[in-house]
């Protein structure tokens, strides 16, 4: 299977989560799909085989590495090693907006002020993390990530 279609597939797949996450927050199908480990587990399993190919089977940039801004950006030179990055970022945003969607849940924060966190998060990241941080400012909520509720 090609790189390009593995690509594709990575990011065709975490969509219908992110759909059920933003738009079907209380369906019990949602916490069987999203809230369950199944994205973590098959986004993890394809992050492992990519980083030992990377690693082991020589998959990536003989300048990959670590030790400097140069070897980490050598590590996408290759395209496993996109994949291996790619996959990353899916997988922990997807993990961060299902804890916003049942965070918001916890503390009856509605959907539409957490749902625009969730969108942000499956597009920016760290942005949708930070925007429902100050959702919860605003609420007078707090931002500590205990889930005392």
């Amino acid at each position: 299977m090609s790189y390009e279609i593995i690509f594709m597939l990575v990011n065709a797949l975490v969509v219908p989560a992110w759909l059920l996450l933003v738009l079907a927050p209380r369906w019990r199908t949602t916490g069987l799909v999203v809230h369950s480990g199944i994205y973590p587990l098959a986004y993890g399993a394809l992050y492992t085989v990519c980083l030992i190919a990377s690693i082991f089977f020589g998959q990536s940039s003989d300048a990959a590495g670590m030790a400097s801004i140069g070897s980490v950006s050598a590590l996408f030179d290759h395209p496993n090693g996109v994949i291996v990055g790619w996959t990353h970022y899916l997988v922990f945003d997807l993990f961060v907006g299902a804890w916003i969607g049942r965070d918001a849940q916890r503390r009856e924060i509605p959907h539409m002020a957490a749902a625009p966190c969730m969108i942000a998060s499956f597009l920016f990241g760290p942005l949708g993390l930070l925007a429902y941080m100050a959702v919860r400012l605003m609420r007078g909520e707090g931002i500590s990530l205990f889930e005392t509720r």
